[in-house]
């Protein structure tokens, strides 16, 4: 089934990519509408930020909220939340979707924001 087989890339992508504090993991996730990230420390579980389309003045900056532009609006607000926690290098989990695209888009915009992974 299709749930299985994301399940199993899931897996098999967080066997190697694993954050800490120091170095979080920012992980992915992109629904029908929006784009969600957040950066995760696993060593305890805790989110040390989060940003995605769905936030009311990300809307007012953007006019699409699905497309490359939207998505590269969402990693320099990403990339300035984590750099206000002093933040630099982050280990990115695209999770089950390919890395081109909104994906793509998404991390260039973080390096460009100044983290580097």
């Amino acid at each position: 089934m299709k749930s299985e087989a994301k399940a199993r890339i899931r897996a098999r992508i967080r066997k190697t990519v694993r954050g800490t504090a120091e170095r979080p993991r920012l992980h992915v996730f992109k629904s029908n509408r929006y784009v969600y990230t957040q950066a995760v420390n696993d060593d305890t579980g805790m989110i040390l930020a989060a940003a995605s389309t769905l936030e009311k003045d990300f809307q007012a900056a953007a006019k699409n909220t699905k497309n490359l532009a939207g998505c590269e609006k969402l990693g320099e607000l990403m990339a300035r939340r984590l750099r206000e926690k002093n933040i630099d290098k982050i280990v990115f989990d695209r999770g089950i979707y390919p890395y081109h695209g909104r994906i793509k888009a998404l991390a260039e915009a973080l390096r460009k924001g100044g983290l580097t992974f």
